[in-house]
C-alpha cells in the first residue's frame, strides 16, 4: 500500500519556535489586553505597542494566520480563545505560564542538547543557583512564578470539581498550592468544601491574596511547610498537582508515602499532571513537560498513569484509578 511522504510535519515542528515566540512576544506586549477593548487598526496598534512601521503588518497578520487574531475591514480583534485566555484582565487569563516561559524557559530549552548529554539541569542551577531557591528568594519573580502555575492548573482544577466525588468530602488541602488557582475552584464548585493550601511560608501572602480576592477567605487557608522536610497536614482528601513530577523516584515514593500517612481511612490523594499515556505515544506534551523536568530539576521526570497507579499501591493505597481532565492533563486517584 502506498503512503504518500511530506515534510509538512517536519517543517512544523522543526520551525515551531517561529509561531512560538510570536505568541509569546504578543504576549508581552499585551497584545490581546490591548485587543479586548474594540477592535483597532495597524496604526493604532502600532502606536499603543510601540512597534516598528516594518515589524507590525507582519507580526499582526501572522497572529491572524495563527489564529490568535481575527482582521475584518483592515481592523484587529482576538480569536474567541485568545480573548478568552489571554486577557490579562479576565479572571481566565492563563498567561503567566506563557510570561515565565517567555522570561525563563525560552533561553534554557536552547541548552537541550546539553542537557540529552549530561542529564544535568540548564537553568539557573548552571551558575551555582538552585530553581526553587532561585524563585522563591525574589518577591517579583516568585509572584509571576505563582501565577504561571494557576495558568497551569485552572483549567484542570475546574475538571476536578466536576468530576471528583466531592460529595463523599468536606475537607481538602492542596500540597504545593502555590498561588491557589485549583483550591479556588474546587470552593467555587463546592459551597460544602472547606480547604486550604500547602506550601512554603514565603507563599502565603499572596495565595491569602488571591483567595480574598475571590471572596473565600472564610473557607480556604494557608498551610505553610515544607513537604520534603515535614509530616503534611491531615485532611480528608489531599491534592498534588505539577508537583509530583519535580522528583526523582525515590523523592516521589516518600511524598505518597507521607500523603498516604495523612490521610483517614476512605481518604483520597488526587495526583493530577499531564499524565503519559501508559504506551507512551500520544501525549506529546506529557512527554515534553517530561524534557522540561530535565531542563529545570536534578531527578524529576513526568511519568504515566500506570506509573502512579503502581507507586500508590506499593505505599499503601488499596486502589487507584485515571480520569481524563482538560487537555493533556489527567488526574490518578489513590484511595487509602
Amino acid at each position: 500500500m502506498f503512503i504518500p511522504v511530506s515534510p509538512e510535519n517536519i517543517f512544523k515542528v522543526g520551525l515551531g519556535f517561529w509561531g512560538s515566540k510570536v505568541l509569546l512576544s504578543a504576549i508581552e506586549l499585551g497584545l490581546f489586553t490591548r485587543l479586548a477593548q474594540p477592535p483597532l487598526s495597524e496604526a493604532a496598534l502600532r502606536e499603543q505597542l510601540g512597534l516598528h512601521s516594518r515589524s507590525t503588518h507582519d507580526f499582526l497578520d501572522a497572529l491572524v494566520a495563527l489564529g490568535f487574531l481575527q482582521r475584518e475591514n483592515g481592523l484587529y480583534c482576538n480569536s474567541p480563545d485568545a480573548d478568552q485566555y489571554l486577557d490579562k484582565n479576565k479572571p481566565t487569563y492563563l498567561g503567566g505560564i506563557f510570561e515565565m516561559a517567555n522570561a525563563r524557559l525560552y533561553d534554557f530549552w536552547n541548552s537541550l542538547t546539553e542537557a540529552l548529554r549530561t542529564g544535568q539541569p540548564q537553568n539557573e542551577s548552571k551558575h551555582g543557583g538552585e530553581l526553587f531557591e532561585v524563585l522563591y528568594s525574589d518577591p517579583k519573580r516568585l509572584k509571576g512564578f505563582l501565577q504561571a502555575m494557576t495558568g497551569l492548573s485552572r483549567e484542570s482544577g475546574k475538571a476536578i470539581a466536576q468530576k471528583f466525588p466531592w460529595a463523599r468530602y468536606e475537607h481538602f488541602i492542596d500540597i504545593g498550592a502555590a498561588q491557589g488557582g485549583v483550591p479556588v475552584q474546587l470552593a467555587l464548585a463546592h459551597p460544602h468544601l472547606r480547604g486550604g493550601g500547602y506550601d512554603l511560608p514565603q507563599v502565603g501572602p499572596i495565595f491569602q491574596e488571591y483567595v480574598v480576592s475571590h471572596g473565600l477567605a472564610d473557607r480556604i487557608q494557608f498551610h505553610p511547610g515544607n513537604f520534603m522536610q515535614d509530616p503534611l497536614p491531615e485532611a480528608q482528601v489531599l491534592l498534588m498537582g505539577h508537583i509530583l513530577h519535580d522528583w526523582d523516584l525515590a523523592q516521589k515514593k516518600q511524598l505518597l508515602s507521607k500523603a498516604y500517612a495523612a490521610l483517614p481511612q476512605g481518604g483520597a490523594l488526587i495526583v493530577h499532571e499531564a499524565i503519559i499515556d501508559d504506551e507512551r505515544r500520544k501525549n506529546a506534551f506529557g512527554l515534553l513537560m517530561s524534557l522540561n523536568m530535565l531542563i529545570e530539576t536534578p531527578g524529576g521526570f513526568d511519568f504515566t498513569g500506570a506509573d502512579c497507579m503502581g507507586w500508590m499501591k506499593e505505599v499503601g493505597f488499596k486502589e487507584a484509578y485515571v480520569e481524563p481532565l482538560s487537555g493533556p492533563d489527567s488526574m490518578v486517584v489513590g484511595v487509602k
